[in-house]
């Protein structure tokens, strides 16, 4: 591990220097606790292996957190939807503008919380985040029309990925190399189970069926988003952004410092650093996006070709989404490992392509078979699916962590979230318009656009394994590399 002050070279983006005083203590914590993570000792059960996962104190904050907050978010999307179209009495093009609205809103939330977890304390966003979008949630009980749901989910969907952008600031900042990965693979597998027991707990309103049950039970929602602030408020220091400036004090002629001049120069060692001169990134930012369009084929594509389109029963669309949840809950942190070396990333990116184009292929053919062999053709799919899910985000997160700038390590992992809500607002018009309405030759498109995006970040994580040695020898001979603070 470097010390505070010697230059960190973050792979395949050269050499960079990074002040980090207050993470010393975080930093050999997790060099004490590394050989577990290269080498976990064979585990049986998954509950026994998440508990052992989650051996670090950070990790273990935000797992419990997100278990509580994840359980209202998956009440949420279970009785949303109806609760708008039944108990508001929404028109279904108004649910569909009111959730369009509040992923836009989403799109400028996530870029706007990794860019201010850089300036302020991300412990404190986290926390103000977290509790506005629970109240938000909890105010969707006042929504008497269409303008108060429209702002109301408009807050929600703010504030939902705002927290989000903020909570992987702090994973980049709170672990390093295989810690970091391993860490949101754990946190992915938390939020599927949670959501999975949440949706279980919003049925009973669904069974209910009054208006009484769906406020009570989305209230209920909400008030798990403020529980999990009781976990959020212990989170060290260390998370916080560095406090140090990049660029030294501007002094006068007479030896004061230059207040103004000062500010300038630390805005001018800020933007040297931004994502957005960073045309890699921005480069994997956009293909991961692409390939994140993957969730509209599960939640739009899917459910709609199995009703309308084959002649499986559309309980299906239910036993899917529960093959899903298990293989990401089985799989996500074990195939996770190692994609910290973007030679690895750039495999399972590359892996993850070529299952979801087989996966589009495999559910177009369900089309005109019988009851019997389109169900089984659709199971096939979704399992060739959900891996190039669970792959994709494993190749991803790695990438996104290894490629940034930790200088800026807010603002780019905002980028990189922004990305991927603009991928999720695109996606339902994509699928639709390509699989829903061209049939095979629109699923053939589709499997096209993921596997060339897909191919095209393991050709970026070649780039950058081929390029770490040279920006590593650079960083050594470069001044001061070798020196002591």
């Amino acid at each position: 591990m470097s010390n505070s002050h010697s230059p960190v070279t973050d792979t395949g983006t050269g050499t960079r220097p990074v002040i980090e005083p207050e993470l010393d203590d975080a930093a050999a914590a997790a060099d004490e606790a590394s050989t577990e993570v290269d080498a976990p000792p064979a585990r049986t059960g998954l509950v026994r292996r998440l508990a052992a996962s989650v051996d670090d104190p950070v990790l273990r904050i935000l797992v419990v957190s997100t278990a509580i907050s994840r359980v209202g978010r998956g009440v949420s999307l279970t009785v949303t939807v109806l609760y708008f179209t039944l108990i508001v009495g929404l028109a279904a093009h108004e649910v569909a503008i009111v959730f369009a609205a509040a992923s836009a809103a989403g799109v400028l939330s996530s870029l706007a919380g990794g860019w201010l977890a850089d300036r302020m304390s991300a412990r404190r966003l986290l926390l103000v985040f977290t509790a506005l979008d629970g109240i938000g949630l909890i105010c969707y009980v006042f929504a008497q029309d269409f303008a108060t749901a429209l702002v109301i989910a408009v807050v929600v969907g703010a504030f939902e990925q705002a927290s989000n952008s903020t909570r992987m600031a702090i994973i980049a900042r709170a672990f390093h190399g295989e810690r970091r990965v391993h860490a949101r693979a754990v946190l992915r597998t938390v939020t599927n189970a949670a959501i999975a027991v949440g949706s279980g707990l919003g049925a009973l309103a669904l069974v209910a069926g009054t208006a009484d049950a769906y406020r009570w039970i989305i209230a209920g929602a909400g008030v798990m988003y403020l529980l999990g602030l009781t976990l959020l408020v212990r989170l060290p220091a260390t998370v916080d952004a560095p406090s140090a400036p990049l660029s030294a004090s501007v002094t006068t002629m007479t030896g004061s410092t230059d207040v103004a001049a000062s500010a300038r120069s630390e805005r001018r060692a800020l933007r040297a650093h931004s994502p957005w001169r960073d045309p890699r990134y921005l480069a994997l930012t956009a293909l991961s996006a692409i390939f994140g369009m993957q969730f509209g084929v599960s939640e739009v594509g899917v459910p709609l070709w199995i009703a309308n389109e084959t002649t499986a029963p559309e309980v299906l669309v239910a036993a899917v989404l529960i093959l899903n949840t298990l293989v990401v809950v089985l799989f996500q942190v074990p195939l996770s490992r190692g994609t910290h070396d973007p030679r690895k990333a750039g495999r399972v990116s590359a892996m993850a392509a070529w299952l979801m184009a087989a996966a589009c292929l495999v559910y177009a053919s369900a089309a005109g078979l019988s009851v019997g062999f389109a169900i089984a053709v659709i199971v096939v799919a979704a399992l060739a699916h959900a891996f190039a899910e669970v792959l994709s985000q494993a190749g991803g997160w790695g990438l996104s962590f290894e490629l940034a700038d930790p200088v800026r390590a807010g603002t780019y992992q905002g980028v990189f979230s922004m990305g991927y809500s603009l991928g999720a607002l695109a996606a339902p018009l994509v699928v639709t318009s390509t699989a829903l309405t061209l049939g095979l030759a629109g699923w053939a498109v589709l499997a096209a656009i993921f596997l060339v995006s897909g191919l095209g970040t393991w050709a970026i994580a070649r780039a950058a394994a081929r390029a770490a040695p040279h920006a590593a020898s650079a960083g050594s001979t470069a001044p001061g590399a070798s020196g002591v603070a």
